[in-house]
């Protein structure tokens, strides 16, 4: 028959070993803390050094740029990239000096993590630069787009604009959104099928609607070489001098009045044109 342990020097043992563990680990803990401490002072002098540097050098302008865009201006906050990009610099060199604490201790799942938070935030920064590129191409479509279809008349030219730049931001944050290592293939596919429903829908429903305008515009190009201001042309029963004549009508000046015909009238309707 076996002995029974002898208690007390199970408790002995078991008490030597945890005081050599702490013994151990108190030195390895304050070696940690002081190397976490040169790390918060190293990190917050280079921070602040970034951020004036980056103001000094105009930087913020970009930001201020962002600040313009619809969207932003509705989250009601202001964009400065010389704190946001100080504030990454900041956190990325602590996550530096945590993983050099962590390994100290010798805690082996801490390190991992945090070595894990270190290998993403270069991902992670490259999506927002790709993210902020993103918002300001897309503004700038935008724009171009709204000032395209007011040039032609085009009804609804800010709401076409919106939607030419929700399209383009959503782009950019799935992209935005790859780059950082998420798996975006559900929301691409599901995205591909929204808008091709959406623009269907809105070809067929805007076409009808706008059909009219069309025919105006492309008889503006038909007949922008034939007809100018200052002529006198007669249009089945009314005769006038052309006043005015843009993308989709033109205008006779008959005696004290005058009349607006579409552009298509031209294509459609007998004109006559009297010498000056």
């Amino acid at each position: 028959m076996k002995e029974l342990p002898n208690l007390t020097e199970v408790l002995i043992s078991t008490l030597t070993k945890l005081i050599n563990q702490f013994v151990d680990f108190v030195p390895r803990f304050i070696f940690a803390t002081f190397i976490l401490l040169i790390g918060y002072l190293v990190a917050k002098g280079l921070a602040v050094v970034t951020n004036k540097v980056l103001e000094r050098i105009g930087f913020d302008k970009i930001g201020d740029k962002l600040n313009e865009v619809s969207i932003v201006k509705q989250l009601q906050t202001e964009v400065k990239l010389s704190q946001i990009v100080s504030k990454v610099l900041y956190y990325f060199i602590m996550l530096g000096f945590i993983t050099d604490a962590t390994r100290t201790l010798g805690v082996g799942a801490i390190t991992g993590l945090v070595e894990k938070l270190v290998n993403f935030v270069p991902q992670l920064i490259v999506a927002a630069i790709m993210l902020q590129i993103g918002v300001l191409v897309s503004e700038a479509i935008k724009n171009a787009v709204v000032s395209i279809c007011k040039s032609f008349n085009v009804p609804s030219a800010k709401l076409i604009g919106t939607i030419v730049f929700s399209f383009f931001l959503v782009i950019t944050i799935i992209s935005a959104l790859g780059q950082a290592g998420i798996n975006t293939e559900l929301l691409e596919s599901s995205f591909n099928l929204l808008i091709g429903g959406i623009i269907l829908a809105f070809a067929v429903g805007y076409g009808f609607a706008s059909k009219d305008i069309l025919a105006n515009i492309l008889s503006s190009f038909y007949n922008k070489n034939r007809y100018e201001e200052g002529q006198i042309i007669q249009i089945d029963e009314v005769k006038g001098q052309i006043v005015s004549l843009d993308s989709t009508s033109i205008t006779l000046q008959t005696g004290d009045t005058k009349t607006v015909f579409p552009l298509q009238t031209l294509q459609s309707k007998k004109v006559e044109i009297f010498k000056n």
